[in-house]
Order: C-alpha cells, then structure tokens, then sequence
C-alpha cells in the first residue's frame, strides 16, 4: 500500500517514495546520470583550465611591465638585422614626452656548451644598470645573484639549468663555466621558475658580452617606461618619432609599438574565444543531456501511469504529483554534478602534475569553491528543467483512466 502523506512541501516520505522509484529504474537512472555527467566534467575540466590561463594573465597585468612599451622589428624581432632597431631608436624614443627612460635588449640563438655537450638556447644580452627589460621579464633571481655592470663574462641562467636531463645531462651549479659561441661564463645565478621549457632554459648576459661575440648584433626589442595614464598617446607619439626618424610613411612601418596592455589584450582575445567555444560544445552535450533525462522522465511517467492515478485517487494534487517527478530529475541532476565534478577534478589533478613534471606549470588548472559549487548547480538545475514536462504530464493524468491503463 502506498503510504505518501500528501502536503504543500515535499516531506520526509515523498523523498522516499521517489529514491525507491529511481533505486528501481537502476540502469536507466544510471544512463540518465552518466550523460549529464560527461557534460560536467567537460565544463568543469576546461572552466579550471581557462580559469588557470586567466589568472596568469591577471598575474602579469599587475606585474611591473603595464607601464612599458615594446618595440620591436616586424622581421626577426632581432634575429634576423633586416629591419634593425639601433642606438639612434633608442635615442628617438628617448626624445619623447612622457616617456621616462628606455633600454634595449638583444637576443640570439647560440650555441651552450657545458662538459662536453652542446645545446642551443636563446641568450639575451641587457644593460644591468637599467631594469627595464628584466621589468618586463618579472622574474627574479632563485638562487646567486643578478648580473652587475663589469660582469662581462658572468652569466644568470633559466632555472631548468639546475637539474639533470633537463637541458644538460649534468646540473649546473653556481660558479661552474658553460661556453657561449666558444666564450667561457662562469653561472653567476638562477632565475625562478617561470612554468615553460623555454623561458626556463634562457641565458642572461650583459649587453657588452653579447656585442663582443656578435659585434653586428641589433636590438631585438626596445623597452621604454612611460607615464601610464597617457600610454595610448605616448605610444602613437613614439610610432611618429620613429617613422620621421627612419623615413617611413604611415602604414609602412618595419616596426611595431605595443603596450604591455595591448599584448595582454590580444592573448586573452584569444583565449576567450578557445574557452568559449569549447564551453559551447560542452553545453551541447548537457543539452543532449537534457533531453534524454526528459525522455527518461516522460517513459517513467508512462510507466507509472497507473500509479500515478492511485496517488491521485488518495489524495495527491497536482502540485504534489509535479514536486515528486521534479524532485526525481533534479536529484539525478544532483548526483550526476557532483560526480561530474569529481571526475573532472580527478581529470586536471593528473593532468597538473603531468604538466608541472613537464615543466609547463603556468597551464595548470585553478580550482575555486564557485567552480565546484556552480558545476554541481547548474546540473542540479538542468534535470530540473528537463523534468519540467513530463512532471506537468503525470500532474494532468486524469485518475479514473489512469486506474483504467495497463
């Protein structure tokens, strides 16, 4: 005998009655949480990704670099001398208003030795009484010290350098002597961990050891520090300068002007558009969801017809018969977020360590109480939905031929 006392909130026995119907549909609530759940954990898995790429991003903008300028050669960026930056750039920059102080910095790809192997990596080559190119860099010494004016055979390498079969077979520790295009350095210092294979395996000289092994060596970029509340006028003020100084008509630069800003802003540009797309896709796949829970609650209405008028014939109003088959989809929405959202942590925690192991640690997922909480509600809310339909159907059963229906 069906024993639901029938009131205007779902109680105790009701919650009951409707685990019971659910324990004894296994398999199809099973299939029905499973589809949900595949959806969740794709959200889940890119959200804390994307979350990860954006913190990131957050942490440089409010780095040292937002009131700087790049400026850089549209070919070769300093490796190739086409379009060369020169001293008398640096002095033109250096002319306009609001712009503070500037610097140049070069960088080659050269030969590393140490021992007997050889590896290539990218040597950067500034002036260290001016911290305008590190500024941009933000990263700071791990372990020895920074470079100094007369260290001119003293290098700072990446913090991979410390560890064997990272880049050289052997670690390298302070004092020890590597060879740059032939030219003995004795390591000075380590920089801290940036989180990628090759900001972590680049070299750091002075300016004066880079020019001695490539004497035609060109800036690959300037930096200037400008006053930021005017950095869009102070940057079209230098792309002028530099065009009067090198000749060349508007639209016809060999070089680019960027704000730190502007970088930032046309990778997360970028990104938003991957992450979207791809929460696009997962939406899909819970809209999918979805409707294969309705069809699961419309089959059990069908099911259950007869049942259905018992309720009914003893009491139950329409209301209370919509709050049991809501209570069922939105209870399989339930369990099917939370176990969408353990799998999907499961997921980007062994994917965090491989990617930290492989050295790539800014692509590390973030994690977040509103991440978890939210995955779970929104699968809450979509079995609700989905059970919108078929709860309205059982409600409008007509009794006498429910009783009727086998």
């Amino acid at each position: 005998m069906l024993r639901v006392p029938f009131t205007s909130k779902m109680n105790a026995e009701s919650i009951k009655y409707s685990l019971r119907n659910l324990k004894h549909r296994k398999l199809r609530s099973f299939l029905t949480v499973f589809s949900i759940l595949i959806g969740i954990a794709t959200i889940f898995i890119f959200v804390s990704f994307g979350m990860g790429l954006y913190n990131y991003i957050d942490d440089i903008t409010t780095g040292s670099s937002v009131d700087k300028l790049i400026i850089q050669s549209k070919l070769g960026g300093g490796l190739d001398e086409t379009f060369a930056l020169t001293e008398k750039d640096v002095d033109t920059i250096q002319g306009v208003a609001g712009v503070y102080d500037v610097a140049g910095t070069y960088f080659k790809s050269s030969e590393i030795k140490y021992k007997d192997e050889l590896k290539y990596a990218l040597v950067f080559g500034y002036d260290p009484k001016k911290s305008l190119v590190m500024d941009v860099f933000d990263i700071h010494i791990f372990k020895g010290r920074e470079l100094v004016s007369g260290d001119k055979y003293n290098a700072v390498l990446g913090y991979n350098y410390q560890f064997s079969n990272e880049i050289f077979s052997n670690p390298i520790e302070l004092n020890n002597k590597i060879t740059i295009q032939g030219v003995e350095f004795k390591v000075v210092g380590f920089y801290e961990k940036v989180g990628n294979p090759s900001d972590d395996s680049q070299v750091y000289i002075t300016e004066d050891a880079l020019k001695e092994i490539y004497p035609n060596a060109s800036y690959g970029w300037i930096v200037a520090k400008v006053d930021i509340d005017n950095i869009d006028v102070i940057s079209e003020n230098v792309e002028k300068a530099l065009r009067k100084e090198r000749g060349l008509e508007k639209g016809k630069e060999d070089f680019y002007v960027q704000s730190f800003e502007d970088l930032i802003k046309s990778y997360t540009s970028a990104l938003n558009i991957i992450v979207g797309f791809i929460i696009l896709i997962a939406l899909i796949s819970v809209l999918v969801s979805a409707i294969n829970t309705a069809n699961t609650m419309i089959t059990s209405v069908l099911e259950r017809r007869k049942e259905i008028g018992v309720l009914k014939a003893i009491g139950a109003r329409n209301s209370e018969i919509v709050k049991i088959f809501l209570f069922e989809s939105s209870f399989l929405g339930f369990v099917a977020g939370v176990l969408g959202v353990g799998f999907g942590f499961i997921i980007t925690f062994i994917a965090k360590i491989i990617i930290n192991n492989l050295g790539w640690s800014f692509l590390s997922p973030y994690y977040s109480f509103g991440l978890f909480a939210g995955c779970v509600l929104f699968a809450t809310i979509t079995g609700a939905i989905s059970g919108v339909i078929p709860a309205l159907k059982a409600s409008r059963i007509n009794p006498v031929n429910a009783l009727r229906y086998e």
